[in-house]
């Protein structure tokens, strides 16, 4: 009974410092410098004594983020790391230190260092401005560029402003609240809405000030919307369960209710051997979120243009289908996964030796992952036919398969003209702010930054890391329609909260209210889907995607072990990502139910309140 009693005790003690050293590694996004009610608190003090000046030409909130090339610039001010990290969940902003051109390098220096940017953004206190050196810096840079002033201080440092009629973001108090709310301000994370409540000089007198609106994601804690920090702790314990249980080496949770990103943690490791800790700015294979997260995305875009409607057949877009049972399939039935599609079609285990090499050429220029090479024209020659010709075997019943997105794909690419990977990069993930979303990371990110998923022995013969896991995808040079998309935690967050939004984000309208509502809802009675979008399962003894989602609640999962889920009726954007294939396939993910109990705890959080 001792002997048992020790081991247990043992056990106990493992786990309690393997907690412990996880959540160590994890990291909060916002990091504040207090928690719970006491940041809030602060946020409505900085709130109060913040005000913009000179914005007539609605500078700020920043729009059009695909046309900016954005740096920050600071000098003296204490807390510029806090805010140029805030800037950059928004937007890629380089950060300079204006303080190391006052050395051995000048002012001028900086200016031309900043010659790729179009729009900066300068952080000043009341000691930066009595260096005339960066008074002439601004002027000179206003002449070619947008320039935005955040200030902090009292009234004398905005005294010192009065010659300058450049968008100015000031805020009287100087923490670093102050700062992650006025770099917030700036992209419209948060609202402006306080005016000057006294005369401070001719130039600024009292009733003077601009007010803005929230249009993008705010970054705060859930105390901010009502919820109990210590209400979402069971969070840490899913997410340390699972990778104790080897379900997955790492994995990020983000958590977003009422427009604000109240919860965000990177927990574990790339790999069980842990070399490289899961970082919140990670880049995750998503797999079959692509279905929605780019494919779907695209058809609701054109769709509101009137160039694909649903009730269209793909032979009316497809010529080669033209002449197989796939003419006549209606574009609805293929989103719906009711066209009676098979799952998928042979893939790594159908090519032949002569198929692919180790080495690119003009003959072999597919490049499925580091040393294979594809033979050209081999989805055109041996993929699309094999689509083409596929059986039908279950029309009118739901069947879930990949080849209805890669379908999509070639309908949309052949109403667009345009390749799916540079379409939805150039009409959302850019334009809204996603940094790292797209297709084929590796030409953009180095391979640190993005978890690796199955060690491949058999067929591709190496550890995927930046290539596409999914089979079907990786043959199509990874792009497809219905896998190869990879992102941040982040980013996901950005697109879907677009979606809670109804189509509309940034102050700007990517997709019709009426069309979200169209897609995210359920089709038939045939089963849960909507179009593209998997959704809340009415029988409830599934409790899918938890047993306390609405049945608004819509999303997707992804193989490699991600979802997202987005419940408007408690306004929730929900993101997991993680890479539980690695080094292998592993079920312990699902057995496990981590990634709907840690759902549960935020609706449990939501309804326990403060």
């Amino acid at each position: 009974m001792e002997k048992r009693f020790m081991r247990r005790s043992n056990r106990w003690f493992c786990t309690l410092i393997f907690s412990a050293f996880v959540l160590f590694h994890s990291a909060c996004a916002q990091n504040p410098p207090f928690r719970g009610q006491a940041y809030v608190d602060e946020v409505n003090l900085v709130e109060k004594s913040t005000v913009l000046f000179n914005n007539a030409a609605y500078t700020i909130p920043i729009q059009n983020l695909d046309q900016q090339k954005i740096a920050s610039v600071h000098f003296s001010y204490a807390y510029a790391a806090g805010f140029d990290s805030l800037l950059n969940k928004y937007d890629k902003v380089a950060a300079f230190n204006g303080n190391l051109y006052t050395g051995a390098k000048s002012l001028d220096d900086l200016s031309a260092d900043l010659k790729w940017y179009n729009t900066l953004i300068v952080q000043l206190n009341e000691a930066d401005l009595n260096n005339p050196q960066i008074a002439d810096f601004i002027r000179f840079n206003q002449k070619t560029k947008a320039v935005i002033i955040a200030l902090f201080g009292n009234s004398n440092a905005l005294i010192k402003l009065n010659n300058l009629s450049l968008p100015v973001i000031w805020s009287q108090r100087i923490s670093p609240v102050s700062a992650y709310f006025s770099a917030e301000a700036i992209f419209g994370g948060v609202a402006i809405t306080q005016k000057l409540s006294s005369n401070i000089s001719p130039v600024f007198r009292k009733g003077m000030g601009f007010t803005t609106g929230k249009i993008r994601l705010e970054y705060s804690v859930p105390e901010a919307v009502g919820i109990k920090s210590d209400n979402l702790i069971d969070i840490d314990n899913i997410a340390t369960e699972a990778i104790m249980n080897q379900a997955t080496p790492g994995c990020v949770v983000l958590v977003a209710k009422d427009g604000k990103v109240i919860f965000n943690k990177a927990y574990g490791y790339h790999t069980y051997d842990k070399t490289i800790p899961d970082k919140l700015t990670d880049i995750f294979d998503l797999a079959s979120m692509t279905k929605i997260s780019a494919t779907t995305m695209e058809t609701m875009q054109l769709y509101d243009q009137g160039k694909l409607s649903i009730d269209s057949t793909v032979g009316h877009y497809l010529p080669q289908a033209r002449k197989t049972n796939k003419n006549d399939l209606l574009v609805k039935e293929v989103l719906e996964h009711q066209a009676g599609l098979i799952p998928d079609i042979p893939t790594l285990e159908a090519v032949k030796p002569t198929d692919y090499t180790v080495d690119s050429s003009a003959d072999y220029p597919t490049k499925v992952n580091e040393n294979y090479y594809l033979r050209k024209d081999y989805f055109k020659d041996v993929m699309w036919p094999l689509m083409l010709n596929s059986p039908l075997r279950t029309r009118g019943q739901y069947l879930y398969s990949d080849l209805s997105m890669c379908f999509m794909q070639q309908i949309i690419e052949t109403i667009t003209s345009t390749p799916e990977n540079v379409y939805v990069q150039q009409q959302f993930y850019t334009p809204l702010g996603m940094q790292t979303a797209g297709y084929l990371p590796l030409y953009r990110f180095k391979p640190e930054q993005i978890p690796p998923t199955e060690n491949d022995p058999v067929y591709r013969h190496a550890l995927l890391d930046g290539y596409v896991h999914d089979p079907t995808a990786a043959l199509m040079g990874g792009v497809a329609g219905h896998a190869g998309l990879f992102a941040s935690a982040n980013d996901v967050a950005i697109l879907y909260q677009m979606m809670l939004n109804r189509g509309t984000y940034g102050g700007v309208a990517y997709i019709k209210p009426e069309t979200v509502d169209l897609f995210t809802k359920q089709q038939s009675a045939i089963s849960r889907r909507g179009l593209g979008f998997d959704r809340w399962d009415p029988e409830v003894s599934k409790h899918y995607p938890s047993q306390y989602a609405s049945p608004q609640t819509y999303g997707h999962t992804g193989f490699t072990g991600t979802c997202v889920w987005v419940d408007p009726a408690s306004h929730l954007v929900y993101v997991f990502l993680s890479n539980r294939v690695n080094p292998s396939v592993s079920p312990k993910l699902g057995s496990l139910n981590t990634r709907p109990r840690i759902m549960d705890v935020v609706y449990q959080a939501i309804q326990k309140g403060i």
